[in-house]
């Protein structure tokens, strides 16, 4: 449609309108013109013209329904379908005028393309026309139409249900860093335009059929309305006014409906297509004709049927004939390509045996920091040469890792291992396991995020990254499964949360003396005087490290670098423990730490420890060194339970689980209970902005009531 406004000639005083604005004043021009004619009279040469251009518009409208690739390539189309629905009804009624008015002078009064139509179809029988009117309109009302129509509503209503499943399968990409804000802003989009375009699709197919309705009656009223002004104002015969205005109707019917016809079809095309990298010619003859086995069991009842005395032989033995042939054409391409595969390393000759090296400092492989390893089915995802998008998706998390923690994290290397199961993973760090799972290559993970209703077909197995329960399902159930509320995976992603989960769990073990000194050097850049009055001068490198490691142990981010290294610079001098260094850094890094675990809240729900608990722990520490060795077993078991109790009923409300503690005591309780609670973090009370407001939601330690 664009190009045909852009054609319109306008007026000279829009002659140095822009382009944009030029086609901006086309569309209203379009639909004043097709409301005009239905006013004012029309020659017969300026009907040809539209009816031409009618026709022409349908093919342009089927052929680019056949080769768009989305729906939403052709996101123009329902508004299409009612400016052609609109000029169709525009020139019946200009027909019609000049059919009643001018019919009596002869079967071209309504000019050549009625009368060519009328005649070609026609053909001097008047009721083969009518017939075969009627089974064209029939066909476009109850089948073509109606069948796009019932796709269309099923289409939008399934987009609709499957729009909130969506959105959250969005997030949760742009939350694990897999894609960017300008991309997740462009997917929302995307699903809000595709219910927009279903639902529009719904309502213009309402009027396609309207069309085909108004079609039959206007046939009627110009065979009828013609009979009585050709007999009772023009004095023509019975027979010469019922051949001229029968012709005239059936022309005019006719060339109204079979571009109404065209442009219904475009429309089933349009709403029945399945999402696909391929525009609808390539999938049908990729798919229909694929399998040489189905075209040979298909020439074989041909031919059996072509065997049957009384039927048309000649035609079934030629139509089996082609098919298997083929079908023999397909199956030999088919093994000259596998043949051409296996041919060089048949033929190559068998190599000498390379004489036996000396063993060299150069057989010993060093480990790498991060990998991972994939089954033989998984390759494609990690391959450039098959689209793989697991390489783009890796390289972002690495990009959102160095934004949001403050380094930047060692490449990934990726390999295949034959031993893995064929959908297997494992990721490795510093060559030891620290993760592994399966994912399905062409299915997709429905995760259960708690609110999902129902349950779906498929493989049901748990996300290896957070450990939710969740299903492997066909692509085919996808929007069904966003419509019942799961958040919904390809593989690629699985595996892209997964690693993105182990690698800011396991961010101190990360940090390596290369990458702090890599910070060092990039914040020497800004700050060259600070940096070197720290290391080596009051601190070294590894105690920097050892800090840096602590706070990235206990989920501290390290971006702000210049605040870290000014607070060694301060304590310093006095102090070289790394744990002392650490407690130091903490406090000065207190606000940023409490924004991290409550953003944006002025008051802070937290939980604390009992008094009597309290001064218990504190005369352990005073007695035993900051390691808690000496506290005795049966009470280190008696808080682990009570913190997680209390932390489990955090959580429960939608709160952060955080303990806040005395400044002595919080090393020691945090490094306790890590390992059995990793969600819950300590603070101290030294940690804590004095703009905050504290509430106490639990008490640890506290007797039952």
């Amino acid at each position: 449609m664009n190009s045909f406004m852009s054609s319109i000639r306008l007026p000279s005083w829009m002659g140095g309108m822009s382009g944009a604005a030029s086609k901006s004043v086309a569309a209203p021009i379009l639909i004043i013109m097709l409301l005009a004619m239905m006013v004012l009279p029309l020659p017969a040469f300026i009907l040809d013209i539209f009816f031409s251009f009618n026709i022409a518009l349908a093919i342009v409208v089927l052929l680019t329904s056949l080769y768009t690739v989305k729906p939403l390539d052709f996101m123009a189309f329902p508004t299409i379908l009612l400016i052609s629905t609109m000029l169709r009804l525009s020139l019946n009624v200009a027909s019609t005028r000049v059919v009643l008015t001018e019919g009596h002078n002869g079967p071209d009064a309504a000019g050549k393309v009625i009368e060519a139509f009328g005649h070609f179809l026609i053909g001097g029988n008047y009721t083969v026309g009518i017939v075969v009117f009627i089974i064209l309109t029939i066909i476009n009302f109850t089948v073509v139409t109606k069948g796009a129509g019932r796709i269309a509503e099923v289409g939008a209503r399934f987009a609709l249900d499957a729009m909130p499943g969506k959105q959250m399968a969005i997030d949760a990409d742009l939350n694990a860093g897999l894609i960017g804000e300008a991309e997740a802003r462009k997917r929302r989009s995307e699903t809000a335009q595709e219910a927009e375009f279903y639902g529009a699709m719904d309502g213009a197919s309402k009027y396609v059929r309207g069309d085909a309705v108004a079609g039959i009656l206007v046939t009627v009223i110009n065979v009828v309305g013609g009979l009585l002004v050709g007999l009772l104002q023009h004095d023509m015969a019975f027979a010469d006014a019922l051949k001229n205005y029968t012709l005239l109707a059936i022309g005019d019917g006719l060339v109204a409906q079979i571009p109404s016809l065209v442009i219904s079809t475009a429309a089933g095309i349009v709403v029945s297509r399945v999402a696909s990298e391929q525009d609808i010619g390539t999938q049908v003859i990729g798919q229909l004709f694929a399998k040489p086995q189905v075209l040979y069991i298909t020439a074989a009842i041909v031919g059996g049927m072509g065997l049957i005395p009384g039927m048309p032989n000649l035609v079934f033995l030629l139509l089996a004939g082609v098919l298997a042939g083929s079908a023999y054409l397909m199956s030999r391409k088919a093994g000259s390509a596998a043949a051409a595969a296996a041919d060089p390393a048949a033929e190559a000759p068998p190599a000498a045996a390379p004489e036996q090296e000396e063993a060299s400092w150069q057989d010993i492989m060093p480990v790498d920091t991060l990998g991972l390893e994939v089954g033989y089915r998984l390759i494609p995802l990690v391959d450039k040469t098959q689209g793989g998008e697991l390489l783009k998706r890796i390289k972002g998390i690495r990009k959102k890792f160095a934004q949001e923690v403050g380094f930047l994290a060692p490449p990934v290397h990726i390999r295949d291992n034959l031993e893995l199961k064929p959908s297997a993973y494992r990721i490795t760090l510093k060559g030891v396991e620290v993760g592994n799972g399966e994912a399905f290559n062409g299915q997709f993970l429905a995760i259960n995020p708690g609110m999902a209703s129902g349950t779906l077909p498929g493989l049901v197995t748990t996300d290896p990254a957070f450990g939710l329960p969740a299903t492997w399902i066909d692509a085919a159930l996808r929007d069904q499964a966003q419509g019942m509320g799961y958040t919904v995976v390809d593989a690629g992603t699985v595996v892209a949360t997964h690693l993105n989960h182990l690698i800011t769990s396991h961010a101190s073990e990360l940090l390596g003396r290369a990458e702090v000194q890599s910070l060092l050097d990039h914040l020497g850049k800004d700050a060259p005087k600070l940096v070197e009055d720290l290391v080596p001068k009051l601190v070294s490198l590894s105690t920097l490290q050892k800090v840096l490691q602590n706070l990235l142990a206990e989920g501290v981010h390290i971006r702000d670098m210049r605040s870290i290294i000014e607070t060694l610079a301060e304590h310093a001098v006095h102090i070289q423990d790394p744990n002392e260094l650490t407690a130091l850094v903490r406090i000065s890094l207190g606000r940023a730490i409490v924004q991290q675990l409550f953003p944006g809240a002025a008051e802070l729900s937290v939980m604390t420890l009992d008094n009597r608990l309290e001064r218990l722990l504190m005369q352990a520490l005073a007695a035993s060194g900051a390691d808690g060795a000496g506290i005795e077993p049966g009470l280190a078991d008696t808080i682990a339970q009570q913190a997680q109790q209390a932390a489990a009923q955090q959580e429960a409300l939608g709160l952060t689980p955080v303990l806040l503690v005395p400044g002595p005591l919080r090393a020691l309780l945090s490094r306790f209970l890590r390992r059995a609670l990793p969600q819950l973090k300590v603070l101290s009370h030294a940690e804590i902005p004095e703009s905050k407001t504290i509430r106490v939601t639990a008490l640890v330690g506290a007797q039952p009531a």
